[in-house]
């Protein structure tokens, strides 16, 4: 299909929105809490995409999964408080958002952060009214790699798969990607690790700079 689809789906985190500063406040937090010496943006970075747990993890090393887990209520309860006080939309998302508003695309937001925090943040940055659908990690029995949430979004927007594109910068999100029979595009702006490879996941496109997807014949 050539030009502008007529739904773009997004992620969130990593692929609209630079949060990792809001996530490295929320882990500093927890260090102050427990006197250890906070952690540099670098260092937290590449983990941001892959959920609180692997932050963390990568925060507090020495703690076994089971502690981790047990420390995730802490978690979202520090970033409930540090949540838009600030991340930015990474640069060019505005100007494109504008741009498909414009060309008369419809989008909307599936991550797997979960909703309440995920409204609170859209709310923040005066997304409500634009994006015609938001659905978190935990409003549905399924969250991403799962095509469940992005059945649900294109059910609850009336429109097919094959009118859609899901954008996203982790691997979960072109797996649930595929999985719906849906087309895909790598944010390789967003967060990885040093190990994670997009040339594997069997996107339809991977693009350095939001300001590429301005140009509808760029589109899968």
């Amino acid at each position: 299909m050539a030009g502008f689809p007529k739904v773009v789906l997004f992620d969130l985190d990593g692929t609209l929105l630079d949060s990792a500063p809001d996530m490295l406040a929320t882990i500093n937090v927890m260090k102050a809490a427990r006197n250890a010496a906070p952690m540099a943006l670098v260092d937290l970075r590449p983990h941001v995409s892959k959920g609180s747990r692997a932050m963390i993890g990568a925060a507090f090393p020495e703690w076994d999964e089971a502690t981790r887990i047990a420390h995730v209520p802490e978690f979202l309860s520090v970033y409930a408080k540090e949540s838009g006080a600030h991340g930015r939309p990474f640069a060019g998302v505005e100007a494109f958002l504008q741009t498909l508003e414009d060309a008369g695309v419809r989008w909307g937001i599936i991550t797997n952060k979960p909703e309440g925090l995920a409204r609170d943040i859209v709310e923040k940055l005066g997304w409500m009214t634009r994006s015609e659908v938001l659905i978190g990690g935990d409003t549905l029995a399924e969250r991403k790699p799962h095509p469940m949430p992005l059945l649900h979004a294109t059910a609850d927007m009336g429109v097919s798969v094959d009118q859609c594109v899901y954008v996203g910068d982790d691997e979960r999100d072109i797996q649930a990607a595929r999985a719906a029979d849906m087309r895909s595009i790598v944010a390789l702006w967003g967060y990885r690790l040093e190990g994670d490879d997009p040339e594997t996941w069997g996107a339809d496109l991977m693009i350095d700079d939001i300001s590429t997807l301005v140009a509808a014949d760029v589109w899968p």
